[in-house]
């Protein structure tokens, strides 16, 4: 159904990857007929989402704009929350901060936060590293629910023997800000944010942090992701962690990067079970597609090969889930239907 490969029948392996201004709503387009897509199928791809409660539905190929739709009473300019899509974007700062020289991800995280932030024993605690956060294999107890105070972080498993979908992944937020001494917020806002002309805040949400913005500033983070770190000729994350971050990062979950989603690999694992599920995340997705998934079906699609980013914000497609749901699956049919 999909080609691996990036030619897809027009002019875009000469095109520039476009990049809108910052500080502007101009946001340059292109239209469905011109990459050769199938116009008839734009429609019953809309109908789709706007009947699973969609709030916004974005595509970029190659940066510019084909696709952007807004349902169910939202408008371009609300605000959404991207609940665990949002991981994300800790991970990336988190490249930037070991770019920058404040932190080393192999190193463990007490070394930043002091000794205690768990309430597992000191030889346990001393196990975890800074990307075992990043890869949900901290061993930390994951059935505890969101709090992160050091009593609801216990000890199950030595760090890099468990997969488990975690929030413990916030301590990193502390890690970046013990490490650059700011606060997490001013570092993520001048060293992403305001360099590829997001706007939006982090909002306290179920006593975590939770980042909410437009749809169009998460459009420009996948944006950045396509382009492996890259905002013009700006080199805001390294390549190279870039693509450590969108690949297997530990053999217990293989559709697991740092806090990406990836499709196309022979077996996966998923929040709040310790099964692993033969077959790749999304069959009706092409294989390169990796993704933040968020609660209640909050979207990020890149698929490299077709220098395509997706967006989908809104409430629950159907019975709440907490990342990947039945929707994607559906929705990827509907989508291929479009970009034959």
């Amino acid at each position: 159904l999909w080609s691996c490969n990036s030619d897809d029948g027009n002019s875009s392996n000469e095109e520039a990857m476009y990049f809108p201004p910052i500080g502007s709503s101009t946001w340059e387009t292109k239209s469905v007929a011109s990459l050769g897509w199938d116009e008839t199928q734009v429609q019953p791809l809309l109908d789709y989402l706007e009947l699973k409660n969609s709030k916004s539905f974005i595509v970029l190929h190659n940066g510019k704009i084909v696709i952007e739709n807004y349902f169910n009473g939202h408008a371009a300019g609300d605000l959404r929350y991207w609940a665990s899509a949002g991981k994300t974007l800790t991970a990336t700062v988190t490249g930037i901060a070991e770019q920058e020289g404040y932190l080393n991800i192999n190193n463990k995280v007490s070394d930043y936060l002091g000794t205690g932030w768990t309430s597992a024993t000191l030889a346990k605690e001393n196990l975890i590293t800074n990307k075992h956060l990043l890869t949900m294999t901290s061993g930390l107890n994951d059935a505890l629910g969101d709090n992160v105070s050091p009593a609801n972080l216990q000890y199950v498993a030595d760090a890099g023997t468990r997969w488990a979908y975690h929030n413990v992944y916030v301590k990193l937020q502390d890690v970046i800000a013990e490490a650059t001494n700011q606060t997490w917020t001013n570092y993520f806002d001048t060293k992403l944010r305001d360099k590829i002309g997001m706007t939006g805040s982090w909002v306290p949400y179920l006593g975590l942090s939770v980042y909410r913005s437009d749809s169009r500033s998460m459009a420009r983070f996948g944006l950045l992701a396509l382009n492996n770190g890259k905002w013009q000729n700006n080199q805001i994350v390294p390549q190279s962690y870039m693509q450590n971050a969108t690949n297997t990062s530990q053999n217990l979950n293989l559709a697991y990067g740092y806090m990406w989603w990836l499709n196309g690999k022979s077996n996966f694992r998923l929040p709040q079970t310790q099964l692993q599920f033969s077959g790749t995340l999304i069959p009706t997705a092409p294989s390169d597609m990796y993704c933040a998934l968020g609660k209640n079906d909050q979207k990020i699609y890149v698929i490299p090969s077709r220098k395509v980013v997706i967006i989908r914000m809104g409430d629950a497609a159907d019975a709440e889930s907490f990342g990947l749901s039945d929707f994607d699956e559906v929705l990827w049919e509907k989508i291929s239907a479009v970009i034959n």
